[in-house]
């Protein structure tokens, strides 16, 4: 079941992502906007459009969840082989997807501070060595 619903997710979602679809749907729209005088603009003209769209909604909801929650996982699993193979890549960052947002708060900061700090000793470096340059 998960297989052919991930097959399925993963066809629909392509081909929902593809300008023809958009072209579609903008023409059911048009249609729909031009046959309002043919109905008198009736209730049953307006709920027909409402309701496909609602339908249409609902269901893409769930195929785009089903979607970013793969692309997310296979991001995190690339990442987390990327730092356990770079040997001066901190290996305590594989995984943190599943702490609290507070604890990754935490060590976003640490590492903005860390970055900082570094930003500034290469600032340091970088006016001393315009000022050589400038000196010849």
């Amino acid at each position: 079941m998960d297989r052919i619903f991930t097959r399925l997710a993963t066809m629909i979602s392509a081909a929902a992502g593809q300008p023809l679809a958009f072209v579609l749907a903008l023409g059911v729209i048009v249609v729909w906007g031009l046959s309002g005088p043919i109905f008198a603009y009736s209730d049953t003209w307006q709920l027909v459009v409402n309701t496909g769209t609602t339908i249409v909604t609902f269901l893409m909801v769930f195929l785009i969840q089903n979607s970013q929650n793969r692309d997310a996982g296979a991001m995190q699993a690339k990442l987390d082989e990327l730092l356990r193979a770079v040997e001066t890549a901190r290996e305590q960052f594989i995984a943190i997807e599943h702490l609290t947002d507070k604890e990754i708060e935490e060590i976003r900061a640490g590492i903005e501070h860390e970055a900082n700090c570094e930003e500034g000793e290469k600032k340091a470096a970088t006016r001393s060595l315009e000022h050589l340059l400038r000196r010849h």
